[in-house]
């Protein structure tokens, strides 16, 4: 029997507790840049063996990396308080009224309307005791002045984030920032003279190398485990963010919950991935482990530095990597590269030409056999970044030079508050036209074009379609009165807001 194999992205933070609650992250913004130490690419050496005191061949002695690296590489521990427990799921009229205790049985209906009278609709959530939320995972200093790369998940909606060094002391952590498209975060101590790792080039690194991976599974601090580089440019699904970078370096070194945000070297001590997931039946080290490749890391890093938040280039397109049998469904004369399969309006693919049914052959000179491959060339610049295509129309081969967008289709930086406020909600805005606001009999508002992961779907059940007409009674018309909103706000939020073919009014309620 066959045993199905689950990507699990428990490695990912360590739940000690009942698990974790997302919140609002502390976000920290600075400009400040970063010196990051970067060394060459590791040597492409074949692998060295030694012979153990039964003559038995076992990989050379990792004693003197493990020593190096370990001192770089730190325990997290995010704590989460929470009010909230499972929400009722019954319809709005069918919820307690606990106003009714004070004001009388009618005092609901009279304030907002029955709701079988196509008026308004209310919910009432009934908050709970405060649950104390405990994940561990680790991280990985990069710069001797104390700023740590980790997951996402590690630290995503904590309260409160703790550190501790190898040498056992233990520091308070801010969040400079996150990125969920790549489930990366960087957060920060207050102390210098910090023992880091250096940052190689990751395209470098070969399959079939060895690596350690460095970490703290199951809490069991300092913890070095070896294997070689399996394989690259991965795609495992684990993402959930809609814009999702997936091109993982996978390896079988022994990886397990709490590893998370760990170390991923080679033998020279140079960093070439931040561990990530898991593949496993079990939720534990079953074969095979991913780390998101370096280069990736540093791109992330750098511009949550300076510009405090991740500036990424999008080309535009739906695409899936060629084989024999796309290959022959389309007719096509290549057998390797990326397959377009449709291109977005106003994109960047559109503007400069690309069509469906073109092979993507290169980016820069470099070739690309995957979506995945294409995927992290592509995210490794910014906005306004011009890129150079080769690729195969029809059997002709042609070069295309593509002027990269931002994700909502113009080639400037997006404002930081503006997108991490949305990337925190989940969520895809648009405003409203005139057409559909004279026809709702609104003012303005913002659509909520589409939902991902984030705070929307978690704790409320909001729809696609919704559209939001005012944010804690203050009227909102576009998506930058929305931003403004909410981007300094803390706490608990109430939206207001209607759908278009669905009567009513609806409030729905979250927290930041």
């Amino acid at each position: 029997m066959k045993m199905k194999n689950h990507i699990v992205s428990g490695i990912i933070a360590l739940v000690v507790s009942l698990g974790v609650i997302w919140v609002a992250p502390e976000v920290v913004p600075s400009a400040k840049t970063l010196r990051i130490e970067h060394v060459n690419g590791t040597p492409s050496k074949g692998a060295l063996y030694t012979l153990d005191e039964n003559n038995e061949i076992v990989p050379l002695d990792f004693t003197a990396v493990s020593e190096k690296v370990m001192d770089a590489v730190v325990h997290i521990k995010s704590t989460q308080t929470s009010n909230y427990t499972a929400r009722d799921q019954q319809q709005y009229r069918q919820l307690p009224d606990p106003f009714r205790d004070f004001f009388g049985d009618n005092f609901m209906d009279q304030f907002f309307g029955r709701p079988d009278q196509g008026q308004r609709y209310y919910r009432y959530e009934t908050p709970q005791q405060p649950q104390v939320r405990v994940g561990t995972g680790s991280g990985v200093i990069i710069n001797s002045e104390g700023y740590i790369v980790t997951n996402n998940h590690v630290i995503a909606d904590a309260d409160d984030i703790e550190v501790t060094l190898h040498d056992n002391r233990t520091y308070k952590a801010t969040v400079v920032g996150t990125d969920p498209s790549t489930d990366l975060a960087l957060i920060q101590i207050k102390e210098k003279n910090l023992p880091s790792l250096p940052l190689v080039n990751s395209d470098d690194v070969k399959v079939g190398e060895w690596v350690l991976a460095v970490g703290n599974p199951f809490n069991l601090n300092s913890t070095v485990t070896a294997g070689i580089v399996s394989a690259k440019s991965r795609n495992i699904n684990i993402l959930r963010d809609q814009y999702a970078v997936e091109s993982f370096i996978q390896t079988d070194a022994a990886i397990n919950p709490g590893n998370s945000g760990g170390a991923l070297v080679n033998l020279q001590g140079g960093l070439v991935g931040i561990n990530t997931a898991i593949a496993s039946p079990t939720g534990a080290y079953a074969g095979y482990g991913f780390a998101v490749p370096s280069n990736i890391v540093n791109k992330v890093v750098e511009d949550l530095l300076k510009y405090g938040v991740v500036q990424r280039g999008y080309l535009g397109v739906t695409i899936r990597g060629v084989d024999g049998n796309l290959a022959k469904e389309k007719d096509l004369e290549v057998t390797k590269g990326v397959y377009v399969d449709s291109v977005a309006v106003n994109s960047a693919a559109l503007t400069a030409g690309i069509e469906s049914g073109d092979v993507i052959l290169e980016v820069n000179g470099v070739g690309v056999s995957t979506a995945p491959e294409l995927q992290e060339m592509i995210a490794r610049h910014r906005p306004g970044d011009e890129v150079k295509l080769k690729i195969n129309r029809n059997g002709k081969e042609m070069e295309v030079k593509v002027e990269l967008k931002n994700r909502e289709g113009e080639t400037k930086f997006l404002a930081k508050n503006r997108k991490e406020i949305f990337n925190i909600l989940g969520a895809e805005f648009e405003d409203v036209d005139k057409a559909l606001a004279r026809k709702l009999d609104i003012d303005g508002g913002v659509k909520v074009k589409k939902l991902y992961a984030g705070k929307l779907m978690k704790h409320t059940e909001m729809r696609e379609g919704f559209i939001i007409t005012k944010v804690d009674g203050r009227v909102i018309k576009d998506t930058e009165e929305l931003a403004k909103a909410l981007e300094n706000k803390k706490g608990g939020v109430l939206v207001e807001g209607v759908y278009e073919n669905i009567p009513g009014t609806y409030y729905y309620a979250f927290g930041l």
